[in-house]
């Protein structure tokens, strides 16, 4: 049976390999380390189809040193004890590990001290962020690079190569400029799903490929979105800062994203998190319509669900925005993690042992807004600095300004006798 053309159209050489110029391209340094022959452990990471564990193979290749494949999910001792005999034996060894992120505290027990002492150079591959899911004794022993999705114009000529190369489609079809554009732009920056259409595609056309034979095996372009992946966070990381950037047309673009992949939980937190530390105070009233929009929204699910929180993204696209609240919050927060003050006692709910004119008057509201509530060493402490991006706030800030220049008082006795009951 015939290999799949992504499998035959492998590259094998450094010169072959398609995108990744700031690791392969002269001066760079994977490109060093081939013409230096001197090999490191490291962590190539990034979304899948992106030629990992093919750079890997390729560079083994190109220093003319045996590798062997290891899977951090089906692999298990012993053939790690196999690998490890074969290491010994050999001048050198490089173990190319898939689902690097994936590998068990016993596995890295059995494989540190070779990766250490150099018997074997571990080249580990992962579509998930190093700095998060390795493992720090791994991550330690290891140089990171990262391999980058592949231009819409680098999936074009690897398509193009597959068509003409005598181990491909060695010009048994063609293809139109139009079916070409669609695979390219459907394919997301993975290679291996671009030549898998482009294979199908050959099977099933006459001689050439048009947009009807692609459109008979996929009119959903492959996206970044299982919830399990780095590249659904960048999704919903995306959102977020749209929002706050104020981009109505990005923001409604990664809710059609999220909508897309039916996360309903992910798309309510991420829009009530948003309007309360990104619009806050700058508009409370949006805030509330927030919450409504994505009740209803969770009332009506999808496909209705989509357009209450359209509006809510929306509104809070083009509402003014504060983080005030968040910064007052933190601040306070940050305050009390380096100090530890008692709550003055005219404060505490079951004072003992005072006085009657020294007590908290529950009577004299009068008296409220003069008495000092800060434990006396932060009573000068400001937390809250409003932001005047919108007339509410703007309000809030008048009124603080008015409360400030009053100044308050842990004496509640004096207070009692400057402002006696009226």
């Amino acid at each position: 049976m015939k290999e799949p053309l992504a499998y035959r159209l492998r590259p094998k050489y450094l010169h072959e390999i398609i995108g990744q110029q700031h690791l392969v391209s002269s001066g760079c340094v994977l490109q060093k380390c081939v013409e230096k022959k001197k090999l490191f452990s490291m962590i190539l990471y990034g979304p899948p189809g992106t030629g990992k564990t093919t750079l890997a193979s390729v560079l083994a290749n190109e220093l003319n040193i045996r590798y062997r494949l290891f899977n951090a999910v089906t692999g298990n001792k012993k053939e790690l004890d196999q690998i490890f005999a074969q290491a010994k034996l050999e001048s050198g060894l490089v173990l190319i590990i898939d689902e690097v992120h994936r590998l068990n505290k016993d596995k890295q027990d059995l494989l540190l001290p070779y990766v250490e002492n150099g018997t074997i150079i571990m080249i580990g591959a992962t579509t998930s962020n190093p700095l998060h899911a390795i493992n720090p004794a791994i991550r330690s022993r290891c140089h990171l690079f990262e391999v980058k999705p592949l231009t819409v114009n680098d999936i074009k000529l690897a398509l193009q190569r597959a068509i003409h190369h005598p181990d491909g489609l060695a010009d048994q079809v063609t293809i139109t400029d139009e079916a070409l554009d669609i695979i390219a732009n459907h394919s997301n920056g993975d290679i291996r799903y671009a030549l898998n259409i482009l294979d199908i595609c050959a099977v099933t056309c006459e001689d050439t490929i048009t947009k009807d034979t692609i459109y008979q095996f996929t009119q959903i372009p492959n996206r970044s979105t299982d919830s399990d992946g780095d590249g659904y966070y960048d999704v919903l990381s995306a959102f977020q800062k749209s929002i706050r950037g104020s981009d109505v047309d990005a923001a409604l673009y990664y809710l059609g994203l999220l909508i897309e992949a039916n996360d309903m939980d992910s798309i309510e937190r991420r829009l009530l998190v948003t309007a309360y530390e990104d619009i806050g105070l700058g508009n409370p009233a949006a805030c509330a319509r927030c919450v409504q929009a994505v009740d209803v929204a969770k009332r009506v699910g999808f496909p209705e669900g989509r357009i209450p929180l359209a509006h809510a993204v929306i509104d809070l696209c083009l509402s003014p925005k504060s983080k005030s609240g968040e910064l007052a919050i933190d601040a306070a927060m940050q305050t009390l993690r380096h100090t530890s003050y008692s709550v003055p006692s005219y404060l505490r709910l079951t004072p003992v042992h005072m006085k009657e004119e020294d007590k908290y008057d529950y009577g004299r509201s009068d008296l409220w807004s003069k008495i000092q509530y800060l434990p006396n060493q932060l009573k000068d402490m400001q937390f809250y600095h409003p932001q005047t991006n919108s007339a509410y706030e703007k309000v809030l800030a008048q009124n603080l300004e008015k409360l400030r220049q009053t100044k308050r008082s842990n004496d509640l006795a004096q207070l009692k006798r400057k402002y006696p009951k009226g």
